[in-house]
């Protein structure tokens, strides 16, 4: 089971979105095996740093949103690449996989927007794998 943390998806100012510091005990506390969170937005990028101090539980797995669904614009796959390396540095590297903020559908518009980000996203986690791991798919 995965479990997504979303800071809503609502229209309007997301200046006073509750810190994932002072959730992530709470987050951690789902018997998941995956936990999604919000991490492309320009409000929670930041927050990869929480990482820096909290210890995912073994045999999790982090899913940060390495695209965005508030935007129109196709992230670069070596943005999404850089964030899926900072993650795995600080969780490590078998226990990340690329996500999305929150779904697609209707908050890009065009569903060739939505598909372009996958791509994107799929490329990225490609530079990301051959970075962490020396090569393009990671041994199974």
């Amino acid at each position: 089971m995965r479990f997504h943390t979303c800071w809503g998806s609502y229209h309007g100012p997301h200046k006073y979105d509750i810190p994932l510091r002072d959730i992530v005990d709470l987050i951690l506390k789902v018997r998941a095996n995956a936990y999604s969170i919000e991490a492309s937005n320009p409000r929670h990028e930041h927050e990869w740093r929480v990482w820096e101090e909290v210890k995912l539980p073994e045999e999790k797995v982090l899913v940060p949103g390495v695209v965005g669904h508030a935007t129109d614009i196709v992230e670069h796959p070596q943005v999404i690449a850089d964030r899926l390396i900072r993650y795995a540095k600080l969780v490590g590297r078998e226990n990340v996989m690329a996500g999305t903020d929150c779904g697609l559908g209707p908050r890009v518009g065009d569903p060739k927007i939505a598909w372009a980000k996958f791509e994107a996203m799929a490329e990225g986690a490609r530079l990301a794998t051959k970075q962490l791991w020396g090569r393009c798919e990671p041994e199974v």
